[in-house]
């Protein structure tokens, strides 16, 4: 059969809408304490350093990306709840892909900047289904330093910031990019940054505005 993406097998069924809801607006900030307590002084962790078990409550809103044999960016690993935005298993898309024609024009620095500089990324994004529904995502792209042979480059999660009525009935098409936050290369002792859920409040912890 087809393979299991990471994350829980439930995915969302069976979960109260309420739990969703308050799951999803948790990801992002869970995602990026763990990143950053395994990084330590240093611009980010390597791949043995990320435990999945260690994030299981957001791993279904998870993904990998790893750089390919001709330095194309791919998913490597993607959680369910991601793969149930699209409607099917996205391991071994180009990551590009899935962007607006304008949106691309920008998502190949934003990946570079992770990859090469090890500077984050923190987005804004809208999700676009064919029928032109939307829902607001908020995508997360950490850096992941090279260890041995493994190609995985940076860790991520894309969550909607509320769950939108039609999912499961129809898939997000084409992703748009809104607003851009990046993530410094060193921390600092300032406390976890402000993410969209919680707008209007200061940023801080390594983030360029």
């Amino acid at each position: 059969g087809a393979p299991v993406p990471i994350g829980d097998r439930r995915g969302t069924i069976n979960v109260s809408r309420r739990h969703r809801m308050s799951r999803e607006a948790r990801t992002t900030r869970l995602i990026f304490e763990y990143w950053n307590r395994q990084r330590g002084e240093r611009s980010a962790p390597t791949r043995s350093e990320i435990d999945p078990a260690a994030i299981r409550y957001a791993l279904g809103d998870t993904f990998m990306l790893a750089v390919d044999f001709i330095d194309g960016i791919r998913f490597r690993l993607a959680g369910t709840r991601v793969c149930a935005l699209f409607g099917r298993e996205i391991k071994g898309e180009l990551f590009n892909a899935l962007w607006s024609e304008t949106s691309r024009v920008r998502i190949p620095n934003i990946v570079s900047a992770a990859v090469n500089e090890a500077i984050g990324a923190v987005a804004g994004v809208t999700g676009r289904t064919e029928n032109g529904a939307e829902t607001e995502l908020e995508l997360l792209l950490l850096p992941v330093r090279r260890d041995g042979r493994t190609r995985v480059r940076a860790l991520g999660s894309l969550a909607p910031l509320k769950v939108p009525y039609w999912l499961g009935e129809e898939s997000v098409v084409e992703l748009e990019l809104q607003t851009l936050r990046h993530i410094g290369a060193t921390q600092t002792e300032a406390g976890v940054p402000q993410f969209r859920s919680g707008a209007g409040r200061h940023m801080r912890h390594g983030f360029l505005v």
